[in-house]
């Protein structure tokens, strides 16, 4: 069994809706010192999002926060999840991804995965319908920028020239990908270093995809972002911050990431979205049992992160969680696998 350590992360959208309002510059500042502080707590990993032209600033800009991050924190682990690869000129992704990796002394990983909302393909000239391909190519091509290959890449959606791409990353990031969809997941099994899954859903599919491309289930490498409340009272919490989770999710069904967005039903309640799964309450006990055995039964999972806080709520709001986390679960977590690892013939 892979004996490797598991990262406990945070997840940062920096959505800041007009409905809770406050200034970007402060939201910026406070998240940055937050991040800090949680690396002083334990803290592994932090995670950033991307999406464009939404009214609450879900942030376009997600390799300028790595740089920002990079320079607040010394040792945990900055990447995205995700990108939405298919927007972006795959040499532009190889050199900011390149760039940041240098800053952080390669501490980071790029995540990509194929978008959903169609708006941002729109404005940005591509078809939805060419997501795959330009997902696949493009991650191609960074590799080939990454490498140092000074050679033509002639493709069917990219080519580029033999011309130098410069700096090399010291460390070379992880190319993980992110998917939903069956299809998409099998491609992520096929090109990826690793695999961003959403809400522990998909990570057997992911599993099994990876014996039908010849490759071990035990080479698997899963980071699980998880949409769970952890609180000493997580009914209390819930009826404080369910609101914000409401917007949360009724804006990505909006934009189609479940499915088309004129036939996928809006939640009408915070008590709807706990009920359908979509997030999980889970006091400290409750949380130590559902990770433990998340990790005793998945090893490939390498890191679960979860939202430092949703969409409007303050970040003094999200710490107290985070506290909760580093104080109470990690630990608890940690020596319940390790204890159960050491039960199991290697």
């Amino acid at each position: 069994m892979n004996d490797e350590h598991c990262t406990f992360g945070l997840w940062y959208d920096f959505r800041n809706p007009t409905r809770w309002p406050r200034s970007f510059t402060d939201f910026y500042r406070q998240s940055l010192e937050q991040i800090a502080w949680a690396e002083r707590c334990g803290i592994g990993s932090v995670w950033l999002t991307e999406h464009h032209f939404m009214e609450d600033g879900y942030t376009p800009s997600p390799f300028v926060l790595a740089a920002a991050i990079g320079s607040h924190t010394e040792h945990l682990r900055i990447g995205t999840n995700l990108i939405v690869a298919p927007l972006h000129n795959p040499i532009r992704l190889a050199e900011d991804a390149a760039t940041v990796s240098l800053l952080t002394a390669g501490r980071f990983d790029l995540g990509v995965g194929q978008g959903y909302w169609q708006p941002e393909f729109e404005a940005f000239g591509r078809s939805l319908r060419h997501r795959p391909s330009l997902l696949e190519e493009g991650i191609a091509l960074i590799r080939q920028a990454w490498d140092g290959d000074c050679v033509e890449f002639r493709g069917s959606r990219f080519d580029f020239p033999a011309l130098p791409v410069t700096p090399q990353p010291e460390r070379t990031p992880q190319v993980l990908v992110g998917a939903m969809a069956d299809p998409a997941i099998d491609r992520a099994a096929r090109i990826a270093d690793g695999f961003l899954s959403t809400q522990n859903a998909h990570h057997e599919t992911y599993l099994d995809a990876l014996e039908r491309h010849g490759r071990p289930r035990d080479a698997g490498r899963i980071y699980a972002g998880q949409w769970s409340v952890i609180a000493d009272d997580p009914e209390r919490e819930w009826a404080r911050i369910g609101e914000h989770a409401l917007y949360q999710i009724n804006g990505y069904i909006r934009m189609g990431a479940f499915g088309p967005p004129e036939s996928t039903p809006l939640f009408d309640s915070p008590q709807a979205l706990v009920d359908a799964g979509a997030f999980q309450l889970w006091d400290a006990a409750t949380a130590v049992r559902e990770l433990t055995a998340l990790l005793v039964a998945r090893p490939q999972v390498k890191d679960v992160h979860f939202w430092a806080q949703l969409p409007g709520e303050s970040v003094d709001s999200g710490s107290a969680r985070i506290e909760l986390l580093t104080s109470k679960v990690m630990p608890e977590v940690r020596s319940a696998v390790a204890a159960a690892r050491q039960e199991v013939p290697a």
